[in-house]
């Protein structure tokens, strides 16, 4: 059984950040450093006011403390780290895409009034578990001991969860109609036409290249600090044009007195003896 902190450290670096921030969220509002109407969805605000932390802040708020909290960061782990692990392994960039792009397609569709809501984090948490679905559909999932679903089930099982447990439904039902555009445009419409018209932009690559996080098999950006060295040489002192092997070639052409005379018969059990002198003494 590992700790809390090896736990930590094995998770992997996209659903690390993305869970933290989340705690975060929720840790700052429970100790009530700011208040939660500052970072809801309120496009109003956003076009009048340019507050354009409102198009980010809402999608890591997933709610306060309590068992709903819980269910949903277990979520995030759990899922996010199998993604991350499995289909999206090597994809750094891939997955950072499905993320921006889930939240993108979240943003949009709260725009129509009957959609909106005020956080989307629930939301993407609904993303991950779908995508996740998509990925593992023959996957065999427990459910508290009682039955097992397939995977492909896991998204529509958390909708009726968060029903239990007195939730509205529309964060969730927006959450899986994202993961199935992002799902259809990167995997069903490629595999159908050969056109994989959703890329993850250069811009992303770039991005995780200059996080230095993950690793991206087809990255046109190298995230090894290595790579960036546009020159590669041998320092020099100033005056010193002379390379070291030239140097020393000079000094093994040149006779070299080591005063040693010749071998002795008296049996002494010396094998060299000789005269030492300083450099420069003679």
């Amino acid at each position: 059984m590992a700790t809390p902190l090896e736990y930590y450290n094995s998770i992997p670096p996209v659903t690390k950040t993305y869970a933290v921030a989340c705690l975060f969220a929720t840790g700052a509002y429970t100790l009530e450093l700011y208040n939660i109407r500052n970072i809801a969805l309120l496009y109003s605000d956003v076009f009048k006011r340019f507050q354009i932390w409102r198009l980010i802040t809402p999608l890591f708020f997933i709610g306060p403390f309590s068992l709903t909290f819980a269910f949903r960061l277990l979520t995030i782990l759990y899922y996010g780290t199998q993604l991350e692990r499995g289909p999206f392994d090597k994809r750094t960039a891939d997955l950072v895409w499905m993320y921006v792009f889930g939240a993108a397609s979240l943003l949009v569709m709260a725009a129509i009034p009957y959609l909106w809501t005020p956080f989307l984090g629930p939301s993407m948490v609904l993303v991950i578990a779908y995508v996740w679905g998509r990925e593992f559909p023959n996957a065999r999932i427990n459910i508290h001991g009682l039955f097992e679903l397939k995977g492909f089930y896991i998204a529509y099982y958390m909708i009726v969860a968060e029903l239990v447990l007195g939730n509205p439904l529309k964060q969730a039902m927006i959450g899986i109609a994202a993961g199935h555009l992002y799902y259809f445009m990167t995997v069903l419409y490629p595999l159908k036409t050969g056109n994989n018209i959703l890329k993850t932009p250069r811009w992303i690559h770039k991005l995780v290249a200059f996080w230095g996080k993950g690793f991206q098999i087809n990255s046109p950006f190298r995230n090894d600090p290595a790579e960036g060295v546009a020159f590669r040489g041998r320092g020099r002192r100033l005056n010193g044009s002379r390379s070291t092997s030239t140097r020393s070639e000079r000094r093994d052409s040149e006779p070299v007195d080591t005063g040693t005379p010749a071998p002795s018969s008296s049996g002494s059990g010396v094998s060299f003896r000789g005269r030492s002198h300083r450099l420069g003494s003679r």
